[in-house]
């Protein structure tokens, strides 16, 4: 039978500090869940954004030491972009689906369908008047992975842990926030073959658990400058087998758009 009362909440951790490369992110998490007076418990989930996972590993470029390719010019003059994000954003993708002006949209090497794929400029510090621009983690469920060890070891709770980001969607206005890695969780629960509420057979029911979560983290970690980049999200308990968030990336074949 299903809980007469479900209760599920968000709550921003106060204090994470600028990243730097090599900083270890479950040290910044622990001090900032005992500023905030937070524990983690059996049903918490630690909602990262990819930026300072993406900073703590070192993936950054400087602008000044990239040299756009015949083809990254030609993109910028169609999109009206820098040739040097450009040039990036051809080097993290495996394949170019759409080059208008003001949009570039690629299928990302990681399998992510994109908008440049993924790199950013925006809460990026320079350094000495030189600009840098972010790329998204080499491995998030990797990434994932190692700070829901390394979170255990420091504090000996075992929580669930996404890595997050803001994507648009076809049709639709504004951006969500995504999972682009998980560890710990069903990041994709499959209900086919179960009954719903009138003994029909479920056919097509999958929930992008990851991707709900990170959505819902997004309203009290904010898109700008509130310097929010870690939710601890509590009340989730999923009866359903851990899975990565590879599972939520639709294969080729499957493709609705290409």
């Amino acid at each position: 039978m299903p809980p007469e009362h479900r209760r599920l909440s968000f709550e921003a951790l106060p204090g994470i500090p600028e990243v730097q490369p090599g900083d270890a992110l479950d040290a910044h998490i622990v001090r900032a869940l005992e500023a905030g007076g937070m524990e983690l418990g059996p049903d918490s989930i630690v909602v990262v954004a990819q930026k300072i996972v993406s900073k703590a590993e070192g993936r950054f470029a400087w602008l000044d030491e990239v040299v756009p390719s015949e083809r990254a010019h030609e993109l910028a003059c169609v999109t009206g972009k820098d040739p040097r994000l450009v040039a990036l954003t051809l080097a993290e993708s495996t394949r170019v689906l759409r080059a208008v002006p003001g949009v570039l949209i690629v299928r990302h090497r990681l399998g992510y369908v994109m908008a440049n794929a993924g790199i950013d400029l925006s809460n990026v510090p320079g350094e000495g008047g030189r600009e840098r621009a972010l790329l998204l983690p080499l491995a998030p469920d990797r990434s994932a992975a190692a700070l829901r060890a390394a979170l255990r070891a420091r504090t000996g709770k075992s929580v669930g842990v996404i890595i997050s980001d803001s994507f648009g969607r076809p049709w639709r206005n504004g951006v969500v926030n995504v999972a682009l890695g998980s560890a710990g969780i069903p990041a994709l629960i499959d209900r086919r073959g179960e009954p719903d509420r009138h003994g029909r057979t479920l056919q097509i029911t999958q929930t992008a658990f990851a991707d709900a979560i990170a959505a819902g983290a997004a309203i009290v970690m904010g898109e700008g400058d509130e310097g929010m980049p870690v939710v601890l999200a509590s009340g989730f308990l999923p009866a359903a087998p851990e899975v990565d968030c590879k599972t939520l990336l639709r294969p080729l074949e499957g493709d609705l758009f290409q």
